[in-house]
């Protein structure tokens, strides 16, 4: 059965109808983010993929069975790929479509069954020639502020489950809620969701170990101090639980070539210079 992101809407559509400056449910850990803030996030998690380059926006990574699409380079597996990673774009698609995007005809057919290209050599190929490549970049394009918001959602539904899900969730909550309490925190935790991920999919473990969210909460001290903040600590403990994700991969190209740039991406996670 293909892995399917399931993202809770609920409440949070109504409110970004009015825009994202609304705070989740009650039963939720607070992330509330105005729209220039997620604007700023948006811009941060597209440098971060793509160096802000629209070409990227559709993309096949050396190594990778399944392309990546968007700002959040969102996966997408081929028709009849089950992969090991959980999948985003088709949930994107059609949370485009509840904001009113006007999407291809295809893409809304296609989004669902998986993408049209079986491999990357048959992307490679397809790339110059292939009209939905075009398409889809442009639309990705046009559409980054929806993209963020998509972010946003999914990263308030993560930290609910990620909680709830771990061993100690007071303590959980309690350094969730040291994040949510600062502009560099909540870009951390909705671009390290993006990322790697909840940590809460069975799948994604390499001899028994994730490197998601939860296993990057779960490996932070206790208390953070003036020189120790929480940001710090959760940039080291990322930082640590990738390290271990690459070692345990048993794969040249996680460690050599993947890591650095893992590595680099994390070490992103600070306070903006100037407050956006």
């Amino acid at each position: 059965m293909r892995k399917k992101l399931v993202i809770v809407l609920c409440l949070a559509l109504s409110a970004l109808a009015q825009g994202v400056t609304a705070g989740p449910p009650e039963s939720a850990p607070a992330l509330t983010i105005t729209d220039r803030q997620l604007e700023w996030v948006g811009g941060q998690v597209f440098r971060n993929e793509c160096s802000s380059r629209q070409s990227c926006l559709v993309h096949w990574n050396r190594g990778e069975h399944f392309p990546s699409l968007g700002i959040g380079h969102f996966i997408w597996y081929p028709e009849g790929v089950d992969g090991r990673f959980v999948e985003s774009f088709p949930s994107l698609v059609t949370y485009m479509g509840t904001q009113g995007v006007d999407l291809p005809d295809w893409l809304a057919r296609q989004a669902p069954a998986g993408a049209p290209w079986p491999d990357r050599d048959a992307f490679l190929q397809a790339e110059q020639s292939d009209p939905r490549i075009r398409q889809l970049r442009q639309l990705l394009a046009d559409q980054q502020a929806t993209q963020a918001a998509f972010l946003l959602l999914r990263a308030r539904e993560a930290l609910n489950d990620v909680a709830a899900a771990s061993a100690n969730p007071d303590r959980t909550q309690e350094k969730i809620n040291g994040l949510t309490a600062t502009p560099g925190g909540i870009y951390a935790l909705i671009d390290y969701v993006n990322f790697k991920g909840e940590g809460l999919a069975e799948s994604e473990r390499y001899q028994g170990l994730g490197w998601g969210l939860l296993q990057v909460l779960e490996a932070m001290p206790g208390e953070a101090s003036p020189r120790d903040t929480v940001l710090q600590q959760f940039r080291e403990a990322a930082a640590y639980v990738l390290a271990r994700r690459a070692e345990g991969s048993g794969r040249d190209i996680e460690k050599d070539q993947w890591l650095p740039g893992w590595l680099k991406r994390v070490n992103t996670y600070r306070e903006p210079s100037s407050a956006p």
